[in-house]
């Protein structure tokens, strides 16, 4: 009988999930939404590079006469459309510092939706209100911000003295983009309309959650109104959405 050596010990990490990895299994549709926008903007610098103009934009950026001869697309489009590399960088950072926590607390099926309603939300109003060019996420993302702000207030007994402090930053930091969004070249009526889509929406179909009892030093939580209770609700949601997109085709404000 021959001696065979013994195997190696096996390696602690063998195995082991990554930072990286465990993030995007956790928040699926946070980081679906982070590479996508990132994709497009890299098709805007391809075609920068090659046509030497961005029709990526051109054919994507909310554009009223586009949207009223029949491009319905650019209510959407605008929200995975950058206007350069600080622009993109900024509000991924936005999305990537806030989208975790609400998918987190929401669901993903919630954020998804919430993020688009919101967005094309901002898109619309901007539609309505603002007779010029706008690209971004922005709007979506103070969507995800007016969400997390309703949740928590809603909330606040439940979580304590933490998430009122978080509640009092979230609204300073939506007064101060606001205040930043007076600034020339920004389209706050699309911050707006997504802020307050996301606060409508979380009022009306975020997650209700009920303390249980407590296991092992941490609370235990149940939604009390959960994502298929709701989801019918949202859908009409976004018809009302889509409705109102349609009315600020008439405005007289828009150009």
């Amino acid at each position: 009988m021959t001696s065979l050596p013994a195997a190696p010990p096996a390696s602690p990490v063998a195995g082991a999930e990554s930072p990286l990895r465990r993030r995007l299994r956790r928040f699926p549709a946070t980081y679906a939404i982070l590479g996508s926008t990132i994709l497009v903007f890299l098709a805007q610098e391809v075609s920068l590079q090659i046509a030497g103009f961005d029709w990526v934009l051109e054919w994507g950026a909310k554009f009223g006469p586009a949207i009223r001869s029949g491009q319905v697309w650019r209510l959407v489009t605008p929200l995975l459309l950058h206007a350069g590399l600080l622009h993109l960088f900024a509000n991924m950072y936005s999305l990537n510092a806030i989208g975790p926590a609400v998918e987190r607390l929401f669901g993903t099926p919630r954020l998804l939706t919430f993020y688009l309603l919101a967005g094309v939300a901002g898109v619309t109003l901007s539609l309505a209100f603002s007779p010029y060019r706008s690209v971004g996420a922005s709007g979506a993302i103070f969507g995800l911000l007016g969400a997390l702000g309703v949740f928590l207030y809603r909330h606040r007994k439940t979580f304590g003295p933490a998430s009122q402090v978080q509640l009092r930053q979230i609204v300073l930091v939506a007064l101060l983009n606001l205040g930043l969004g007076l600034m020339p070249g920004i389209d706050n009526w699309g911050h707006l309309g997504g802020l307050l889509a996301g606060a409508l929406l979380a009022a009306g179909f975020g997650p209700r959650l009920e303390p249980v009892g407590v296991e092992e030093g941490r609370l235990l939580l149940v939604d009390r109104r959960p994502w298929r209770r709701v989801r019918g609700g949202v859908l009409a949601a976004g018809g009302l959405v889509a409705v109102l997109a349609a009315a600020a085709l008439f405005s007289p404000f828009g150009v």
